[in-house]
């Protein structure tokens, strides 16, 4: 088996029309796909580009956010979140163009984090403030409506056999588990 990448990933929201006004206006991503479930339910899915959508579940019913668990509370302060639990989408973006997404949040009035892009190397911190060659992509963290959190990530670098240098962790378990 090959995958060929990602389809969709399929997140719920609180406010479809909140959310397709966020997706489609503030990020520029058309509405492609609208379905009405039979539950009374929506699943409407955006393009986010090279061939992948954003997809949002909408139940009038569904459980409220639980921000910490089923999402990261805040970021960089407290990333964390459940086992299962989906942390954050980052969608590509070339580097030349984060200037101009930065613009287009702040006139959006998006909160984003500061400093608004963050440069990942591989130094203990795993970030930089100033760019160097060891600056391997660079990232504009925010949220949306929903409290989902965002990225635009432009890769700096291709990945080689080199950039693979940390075992796996295992869990640990308590003493007479």
């Amino acid at each position: 088996m090959k995958t060929k990448g990602i389809n969709h990933l399929a997140l719920v929201c609180r406010d479809m029309a909140e959310t397709v006004k966020f997706y489609t206006e503030v990020l520029g991503m058309p509405l492609v796909k609208t379905v009405a479930l039979p539950d009374g339910g929506q699943h409407f899915f955006f393009d986010c580009g090279g061939g992948s959508t954003l997809a949002f579940f909408w139940w009038a019913d569904a459980p409220p956010a639980a921000p910490g668990i089923a999402s990261v509370a805040e970021f960089p302060a407290r990333p964390k979140s459940a086992v299962g639990s989906m942390n954050h989408v980052a969608f590509h973006l070339d580097e030349d163009e984060l200037e101009a997404a930065i613009g287009r949040l702040q006139a959006a009035g998006v909160k984003m984090t500061v400093p608004a892009v963050v440069n990942h190397d591989d130094s203990e911190m795993g970030v930089a403030r100033e760019m160097h060659e060891g600056v391997w992509i660079r990232s504009v963290y925010f949220t949306d409506p929903n409290g989902v959190m965002l990225e635009f990530a432009a890769t700096l670098k291709d990945f080689g056999p080199g950039d693979v240098r940390h075992a796996p962790a295992r869990a640990v378990q308590p003493a007479g588990a």
